[in-house]
């Protein structure tokens, strides 16, 4: 019975392992994210059909990526979310492979600490900078806490790296068997006895970062992509149609020369603008929840 169990052991180890070697979920749901958002704010904004094509042929391919930057760097929730979650995932990816630091010697804390603080403090600094410091500290005690979880899994054997699992079955004999992490690379700290309270909180962290990644994310971003707001700049331009000449708005899309090549917003047709000045709203129609 013992074998049993220590073999069911080894393979939830192997599977949680695994998915964090690949990213996890989360690797998963911002690819889809990435892939089906900006077409969803497009098609929304502009009106679906031949206009989606339109606009995007106008973006040409090296500015698509501006639909996604644009919705992130306009929300402060979605941005500070998004913040989060690939702080989070970025640590579980690196941390996989063994990157989370042992020991019990103050040079092993301070490593720990900085592995497990830097990160943070970059998404936060980040988004101060773009939203204000109270969603600059916010984002960065929110990324702390996930990461902190992570590194409680590794340090207590909950998870492994993946270099120290391979180790152990060639040799006949792992890092835990051994006590000796730092030698085989394992983030396992025998001699690690966290309270009975961060257990509990990093298995709860388990828990938030999923809900965060396949619940709350894809939710702000799709809200973000039905709100009716244009994703980057709209302008007032002088367009030129034959030998008529009048002034329209332009989502702009792109810049050539001394113009502005753009989705008129009039028109509902791709136009070239010249003396562009910027208009303070994005609005283009009501959110999608108010029609």
């Amino acid at each position: 019975m013992t074998g049993a169990a220590d073999t069911g052991t080894d393979r939830d180890l192997e599977e949680e392992r695994r998915a964090d070697r690949k990213g996890g979920p989360g690797h998963t749901v911002l690819l889809a994210l990435a892939l089906a958002v900006p077409v969803t704010k497009v098609a929304y904004t502009v009106g679906g059909g031949d206009a989606v094509r339109d606009v995007f042929v106008g973006m040409e391919p090296a500015n698509w990526p501006d639909v996604l930057l644009g919705m992130v760097i306009t929300d402060p929730l979605l941005g500070s979310v998004l913040a989060v979650v690939v702080s989070r995932l970025v640590f579980a990816l690196f941390a996989a492979r063994g990157a989370v630091p042992t020991g019990r010697g103050r040079l092993a804390h301070l490593r720990r600490i900085g592995v497990t603080v830097l990160n943070p403090l970059a998404v936060g600094v980040i988004d101060a900078c773009l939203f204000g410091p109270w969603w600059g500290l916010g984002t960065t005690l929110a990324a702390y806490a996930l990461r902190k979880g992570v590194v409680v899994e590794y340090r207590t054997g909950r998870r492994r790296p993946h270099h120290a699992h391979d180790t152990g079955h060639g040799s006949g004999h792992s890092g835990h068997d051994s006590g000796q992490g730092d030698a085989h690379g394992t983030a396992h700290d025998p001699d690690y006895r966290p309270p009975p309270w961060l257990r509990r909180a990093a298995a709860a962290e388990q828990g938030a970062a999923l809900v965060l990644t396949a619940v709350v994310l894809p939710a702000l971003f799709f809200v973000s992509a039905l709100d009716g707001q244009a994703w980057t700049s709209i302008v007032a331009c002088r367009v030129t149609d034959g030998t008529r000449t009048a002034d329209a708005r332009l989502i702009e899309l792109s810049r050539k020369g001394n113009g502005v090549v753009g989705w008129n917003l009039d028109a509902e047709e791709i136009s070239n603008g010249l003396g562009c000045t910027g208009t303070e709203s994005r609005f283009v129609r009501e959110p999608w929840w108010r029609t």
